[in-house]
């Protein structure tokens, strides 16, 4: 049994709205955390066709059906239950009386925005973090390990090897998800767009070479991005262009919510193959961002991530925002501190006086240095 982080906080949100909404990848955990913060609540999932037409079908008669304490999972499937859902939970006022669970981001949060709000505490939950692995017979022992087995619970806990897992997890999700995010003709196409996405992480998103590559235009390359955004494959990280002059880019970067998911698209098995790898470096890059944003997800609030490039290449991998606070951080996959990892750390310092420097790197020591705190994958909850 993996503890998962988020328990407290929705335990805590229960006692306070009367509406829960847990949004994550498919296969993140989403059903077993909602039944194990409330194990006696009824449970209702709209994949079934039948209950996804009695809800479509007769909202008010579902509703009577399931009340005073239901999980409705995949509950973006039947967007009609929501106005509903505002009516009844005004008229009973009863705290933490559904929690809805959905696997599609946008279509999740637009009938929140539009129907619930004021009435739902909303979280995120992405796969096991490394700080709910600790102590697990899931933990890996090294990063390169991790980078190849990913993070996603069944893969983990049911002992799933990669190919298997991955191309599953992708076949479900091109014929299931994609179709009903979007009408699109040619599958093959896309998957390979998803493959030549993985190629590009910690890249700027230049969806004009993409669109040649694949033989489409950029409207159609920026629609496929936001299908896997809207259900949680890939996302882009934001420029940081605040006091600023014009001379930085603007363009994000692409990153990937599971890294093995990217290894996988990649064709790296083992770590021999990782080690030789031209993405290796930006792999590694991936994964840490992920973890950080799943520490922030995972105490129930929004990650504030960015990166920073300037037109002369100078650049920061992230740049971390809490309120007036800015956290500078570089990332390298290198085991031996180089002089030259610092490079980043020090122009950025030097423009903007920015005095909280960070490094996490691929070895093992945590250290402080002129000005800067060096981590390891292992010290991140120290950041």
């Amino acid at each position: 049994m993996v503890n998962r982080e988020l328990v407290d906080k929705l335990n805590g949100m229960l006692e306070k709205y009367p509406i829960i909404s847990l949004t994550g990848p498919r296969q993140s955990g989403k059903t077993t955390l909602a039944k194990m913060v409330r194990p006696d609540y009824q449970y209702v999932n709209l994949e079934n066709l039948s209950l996804r037409a009695f809800a479509k079908d007769d909202p008010v008669g579902f509703l009577e059906n399931y009340q005073n304490g239901v999980v409705i999972d995949e509950a973006q499937y039947v967007p009609e239950l929501f106005s509903y859902l505002q009516v009844l939970t005004d008229e009973r006022n009863r705290k933490g009386e559904y929690i809805l669970t959905g696997s599609q981001n946008f279509l999740m949060m637009e009938q929140i925005t539009q129907s619930l709000a004021g009435r739902v505490a909303i979280f995120y939950l992405l796969p096991f973090s490394l700080n709910e692995l600790k102590g697990t017979a899931y933990a890996p022992e090294t990063w390169e390990e991790y980078i190849l087995s990913g993070s996603y619970p069944r893969k983990l806990v049911d002992d799933i090897d990669a190919s298997t897992f991955y191309d599953n997890y992708l076949r479900t999700y091109i014929e299931r998800d994609v179709r009903q995010v979007k009408n699109i003709l040619n599958l093959s196409q896309f998957q390979r767009f998803i493959q030549l996405l993985a190629g590009r992480i910690g890249q700027l998103f230049n969806q004009q070479s993409l669109g040649v590559e694949l033989g489409i235009d950029n409207k159609t390359v920026n629609a496929w991005l936001s299908v896997l955004e809207t259900s949680f494959i890939a996302f882009r990280l934001q420029p940081y262009h605040q006091n600023f002059s014009k001379r930085v880019v603007s363009t994000p970067k692409i990153y990937f919510y599971d890294v093995g998911l990217a290894a996988h698209l990649l064709g790296i098995s083992n770590v021999e193959q990782l080690n030789v790898h031209f993405a290796k470096g930006a792999l590694y890059e991936n994964l840490i961002i992920n973890e950080l944003q799943k520490n922030v997800l995972n105490q129930g609030r929004q990650p504030h991530f960015y990166f920073w490039r300037d037109y002369s290449q100078n650049e920061i991998d992230l740049l971390i925002t809490e309120g007036v606070d800015l956290k500078v951080v570089e990332i390298k996959s290198g085991k031996t501190i180089q002089n030259d990892f610092f490079n980043g750390l020090n122009h950025f310092k030097k423009i903007t006086g920015e005095a909280s420097l960070n490094l996490i790197y691929g070895g093992k020591e945590f250290q402080k240095r002129s000005g800067v705190t060096i981590y390891s994958i292992s010290d991140l909850d120290k950041l």
